[in-house]
């Protein structure tokens, strides 16, 4: 039997022959299929449960477009000025940022001093990034 070797699991590669996972999943894989199952559970019956018990009043005042109560005075179909899609791209950058330091906070003491440098590295690289975006003045609204 062939096995599959990553850097987490190991399990055989005819695991999934069945269409459905087999008695012998690795406890990580049934864990992981078990909290998919529950998530995808949850939000089909919050979905329904809210189709249900919801109100059902029709109001043609409720039907109506509008922005923050005010009344649309041009089209929707403008383009928008870049300083939307620039604040969009540093949002995903920080974001992403966020999403490297989680794991490293896990694992930081099995990294030890290298990984504290290389972390410190990465923070020095998005905090000259910022400070670039700031003088370059891409975090004003004006």
């Amino acid at each position: 039997m062939q096995l599959f070797h990553g850097s987490i699991f190991e399990f055989p590669l005819d695991l999934f022959s069945g269409g459905v996972l087999s008695a012998v999943a690795p406890p990580n894989l049934m864990a992981f299929a078990l909290y998919a199952g529950l998530a995808l559970t949850v939000g089909v019956v919050l979905i329904v449960a809210s189709e249900l018990i919801g109100p059902r009043r029709k109001d043609p005042e409720k039907q109506t477009v509008y922005e923050c109560g005010v009344p649309l005075f041009d089209s929707a179909r403008e383009p928008f000025t870049i300083k939307f899609y620039l604040v969009a791209i540093l949002f995903i950058l920080f974001d992403i940022e966020t999403v490297f330091l989680i794991p490293y906070a896990v694992i930081y003491k099995e990294l030890g001093m290298v990984g504290l440098m290389e972390m410190g590295v990465f923070l020095l690289v998005l905090g000259g990034g910022l400070v670039y975006c700031w003088r370059r003045g891409a975090l004003e609204w004006d």
